[in-house]
C-alpha cells in the first residue's frame, strides 16, 4: 500500500492517507478533514461522515485534491532512478 504523503494547492496544504481502493483520508492544515473515494481520473467523491456511503455532489476543492493525487510521484521512485543512473 501506498505512503502517506503531502499534496499543495495554492496556499493549503494537505496530508493525503491512502486507505486501498481508492480511498484517501484528507487532512486539511494538520487537521482530519474528508475522505474521499476516486470514481473517474477527473470526478472524486466525498464520503459521508457517518456512513462512508459516496456523496455524489459535484464538489470543485475535492476533485482538485484527486487530481494531485493522481499526480503525485512518490520520491522512492526518483531515489531509485538516480542509484540507476549513478551505477551506470
Amino acid at each position: 500500500m501506498q505512503e502517506p504523503f503531502d499534496i499543495q494547492i495554492g496556499n493549503i496544504n494537505y496530508a493525503v492517507f491512502p486507505e486501498g481502493n481508492d480511498t484517501y483520508v484528507i487532512f486539511k492544515e494538520g487537521k482530519e478533514y474528508v475522505h474521499i473515494q476516486k470514481d473517474t481520473e477527473l470526478q472524486w467523491l466525498k464520503l459521508d461522515e457517518e456512513t462512508g456511503l459516496p456523496l455524489f455532489e459535484a464538489d470543485e476543492e475535492i476533485n482538485n485534491i484527486g487530481r494531485e493525487i493522481i499526480a503525485f510521484q512518490p520520491e522512492e521512485e526518483e531515489e531509485e532512478g538516480e542509484e540507476e543512473e549513478e551505477e551506470e
